[in-house]
């Protein structure tokens, strides 16, 4: 989950790896489509006995502790308290990406709740994940240069991992800048808002992608979000004036935290290995990465349901809190050798060597491609 106004200088990187999107070689497993939807039948509903507490114990354990980290004289204390703030506020702010895929009216006022407690506060409503999400879910979309979500990270060169990394350290500043400066600019200059709503106004990773006007009730609730995180903005710029920058600082360096380790979990969300080919779903689903226990760490770096990503891709509706129940059912009844535990990976330093290896070998093996056409 990046910014795209962060995301725009892998363009060039990008270009060298795009090919015209061509229909998938290779077919669907029915046997494991047919199997995730028999197994989940009854776990599909959304619980707001455990959306609710989450979202709201994450939200105030962040906060509390990102407090701490600005008012503790004491500079272990102060770090350990921008930890928790860090790991806390990751797990609030990821549940934007449920509000993408739960029903409208599967939790009455969590959308809005949300929108006040985590997301206008921390200047990423949900304005800039829906409608922009479930466009990498579309069938047709995945893996191709239309897909928002999507780069072939592990065909790049391999200067791209550590500054697709490093650029997740500005977003924090960015988005203050877009919803303090540019929001308001652009409620008077029309060109510009269009250009922010357009390339300024997605967590998107892709720099080629434009959204779209929003349109009916989504159009009603971009105002408000957007009006809540120029006011929030402009009183954080404010509060300069009053309580001096150490605040405001700190608080950026915590959100600079949440950002990078969204960025490292976004990098070893997918394999990255698709050249802009249509994919048929089980090729999505194998392009995708699930992370499950005993992997000891995935449930602070890959929380709220999305160290099961791949499953999720297979089954995007399911609320994150069945995600685990549905990962043992299918393990039980497909085994080790089916095509579901493919998509089954040990941990995140894995994850990271293997893209790292391929953007060596495979930078390596187009270079040489390059000059033997050359020649």
């Amino acid at each position: 989950m990046t910014a795209q106004d962060s995301t725009t200088v892998l363009g060039d990187a990008t270009s060298q790896t795009r090919t015209r999107a061509k229909p998938a070689g290779k077919g669907d497993d029915m046997v494991l489509l047919r199997t995730a939807a028999e197994v989940t039948r009854d776990i599909g509903t959304a619980r707001p006995d455990i959306y609710w507490p989450d979202m709201l114990i994450s939200a105030g354990v962040g906060y509390a502790a990102l407090a701490g980290a600005i008012l503790f004289d004491n500079t272990l204390l102060a770090v350990v308290s921008g930890i928790v703030s860090i790991l806390a506020l990751y797990r609030a702010l990821l549940f934007i990406h449920e509000l993408t895929h739960i029903h409208r009216n599967a939790l009455p006022g969590f959308r809005l709740a949300w929108n006040v407690v985590v997301g206008v506060p921390l200047l990423t409503p949900s304005l800039m994940y829906e409608n922009v999400h479930t466009l990498h879910h579309a069938r047709t979309r995945y893996g191709t240069a239309e897909d928002p979500e999507y780069l072939p990270l592990a065909l790049m060169k391999p200067w791209s991992l550590p500054l697709f990394i490093l650029i997740a350290l500005l977003a924090p500043v960015a988005f203050l800048i877009r919803s303090a400066i540019l929001v308001p600019l652009g409620a008077i200059i029309p060109p510009l808002r269009k250009l922010v709503w357009e390339k300024f106004s997605a967590l998107s990773i892709n720099p080629d992608f434009r959204r779209r006007p929003a349109e009916g009730e989504f159009a009603r609730q971009v105002f408000w979000q957007e009006l809540g995180a120029s006011i929030w903005a402009l009183a954080l710029i404010g509060s300069v004036f009053a309580f001096g920058w150490r605040p405001l600082v700190i608080a950026l360096i915590v959100l600079s935290g949440v950002a990078v380790l969204n960025q490292l979990r976004t990098l070893v969300a997918h394999l990255w290995e698709n050249e802009g080919e249509q994919m048929s779903v089980t090729a999505q689903y194998l392009d995708s990465v699930n992370v499950p226990p005993p992997s000891p760490l995935a449930v602070l770096w890959a929380p709220v349901g999305l160290r099961y990503h791949a499953l999720h891709h297979l089954l995007p509706s399911l609320p994150y809190h069945s995600l685990g129940e549905a990962h043992r059912r299918l393990n039980e009844r497909l085994g080790t050798g089916s095509t579901y535990a493919g998509a089954n990976h040990p941990g995140m330093f894995v994850l990271v060597a293997r893209i790292a290896r391929s953007t060596m070998v495979r930078g390596g093996d187009r270079r040489s491609a390059k000059q033997a056409e050359a020649a």
